[in-house]
C-alpha cells in the first residue's frame, strides 16, 4: 500500500463518516457510526493506523498526520452531532410535556358535609340573622360551671355518676373537679362572664353522658344552645325567636307551640314543639301517635344563673335555649338511628 493509496483511502473514509455521523437519528445510531470508524479492535481508522508501521519509514509521519486530522475532524463531527441530538430529545420532551396553564383545572372529586356539620351551620347560618354569634368552650369542663353556676346543686339528680363522665384526675385546688361536660351550658357562663350585655351567642359542641346506646340515645352526642341576655328581654322574644328558626329550618308552613318545661337553669321553662315531619300532625308511630316533635327547651335564665354569670338580675334579664344537634339532624333527613352519624359507613356519608 503507498502513500497516494492511503491517502485516498482516509479521505473516502472521512468524507463518509461526517455524512454518516450527519444522517444519524438518534445517539444509537451515532455510537454505531463511531465504533465502526474508532472501534479499538475493528474500526476503519483504527486499521489503517495500525497499518502505519509497514510503511517507508519518509512515509510515516505524513500518513500519520492525515490519519490524525481525520480522526480530529471525526471526533469533533461527532462531538458536535450528540450535541445536537440531544438538544433535539430536550425539545421534544418540552414539547411533549408541555402544559397550557391558560386550561381549565381537571375537577378533583370532592366529598360532601356530614350532615351533623351541615346541620349545625345551618343552625348557626339562620340564627346568625338574628345577631347570633358563635362562642366554644372546654369538652373537659369544671364541676363548678356544669352544675353549681347552673344552679343544679350536689344533690341534684344529674349528678348521678351514671349520668355524668368524671375524669379520673386528682381534683385542681382552685378548679375543682372535672368532668366530660353534660352540656354547653356552661359556655354560657363563660360568656356572661366575658363582657357586659347586650349577649347573642350560639354555643355548639360535643357533650357526654352515661348512657345506654340505642336508636334516640348515645354516650356522645352534639348540642347548639342559645343566649340572649339584655335589659328588658322578654319570654315575647324567646317565641317569636324559636318561630322564626323553626319556620326557616323546616318550612313556614310547619304550626309551633309552647308547652310547660323544667330546667333548673331557666324559670319559667318551656319545651318547644314543631308539628311532626313525617306526618303532619295527624299522628304516627315517629311522633308518638302525638302529631308533635319537640325539638328544643328552653326558658328564661334563671337569676341565680345571671348572677353567677356577674350580671345583676334586676337590670338584666335573658332567655336560653337548646337543642341536640344529632336529633335535629335526623328529623331534617328522616333518619331513625342516631348511631349512624358516627358509625364511618361512605353507604351512609355518601348520600348527603
Amino acid at each position: 500500500m503507498d502513500l497516494a493509496s492511503i491517502s485516498a483511502d482516509l479521505d473516502a473514509l472521512r468524507d463518509r463518516t461526517l455524512t454518516a455521523i450527519a444522517a444519524a437519528p438518534d445517539v444509537a445510531a451515532l455510537e454505531q457510526v463511531e465504533a465502526e470508524v474508532m472501534g479499538r479492535k475493528s474500526g476503519a481508522l483504527t486499521g489503517i493506523m495500525k497499518g502505519i508501521g509497514a510503511l517507508p519509514a519518509g512515509d510515516r509521519p505524513r500518513v500519520g498526520a492525515l490519519a490524525n486530522a481525520v480522526r480530529d475532524a471525526v471526533a469533533a463531527a461527532l462531538d458536535e452531532r450528540r450535541a445536537a441530538l440531544a438538544g433535539e430529545a430536550l425539545t421534544n420532551r418540552l414539547a411533549a410535556e408541555r402544559i397550557d396553564v391558560s386550561l381549565p383545572g381537571r375537577p378533583l372529586p370532592r366529598g360532601s358535609l356530614h350532615p351533623l356539620i351541615e346541620t349545625n351551620r345551618e343552625i348557626a347560618r339562620i340564627l346568625g340573622q338574628f345577631g347570633f354569634v358563635v362562642a366554644e368552650g372546654p369538652e373537659v369542663e369544671t364541676d363548678a360551671l356544669n352544675f353549681e353556676a347552673l344552679n343544679i346543686p350536689p344533690d341534684h339528680p344529674a349528678r348521678d355518676l351514671w349520668d355524668t363522665l368524671y375524669v379520673d384526675a386528682p381534683a385542681d385546688p382552685e378548679r375543682g373537679r372535672l368532668l366530660l361536660r353534660t352540656h354547653t351550658s356552661p359556655v354560657q357562663i363563660r360568656v356572661m362572664r366575658s363582657g357586659p350585655p347586650p349577649i347573642r351567642a350560639l354555643m355548639p359542641g360535643r357533650c357526654f353522658r352515661h348512657e345506654a346506646v340505642d336508636a334516640s340515645h348515645g354516650f356522645e352526642f352534639f348540642q347548639m344552645e342559645g343566649l340572649m341576655v339584655d335589659e328588658g328581654t322578654t319570654m315575647a322574644h324567646l317565641r317569636g325567636l324559636l318561630e322564626a328558626f323553626a319556620g326557616a329550618l323546616f318550612g313556614a308552613d310547619k304550626r309551633t307551640r309552647f308547652r310547660p318545661g323544667y330546667y333548673p337553669f331557666t324559670e319559667p321553662s318551656v319545651a318547644f314543639d314543631v308539628e311532626c315531619l313525617v306526618c303532619g300532625g295527624r299522628g304516627c308511630p315517629a311522633c308518638k301517635r302525638l302529631g308533635w316533635m319537640t325539638i328544643l327547651g328552653a326558658g328564661m335564665v334563671h337569676p341565680v344563673v345571671l348572677h353567677n354569670g356577674g350580671l345583676d338580675p334586676e337590670r338584666y334579664q335573658g332567655f336560653a335555649f337548646g337543642m341536640g344537634t344529632d336529633r335535629i339532624a335526623m328529623l331534617r333527613y328522616g333518619i331513625t338511628d342516631l348511631r349512624v352519624f358516627l358509625e364511618d359507613d361512605p353507604r351512609f356519608l355518601e348520600q348527603f
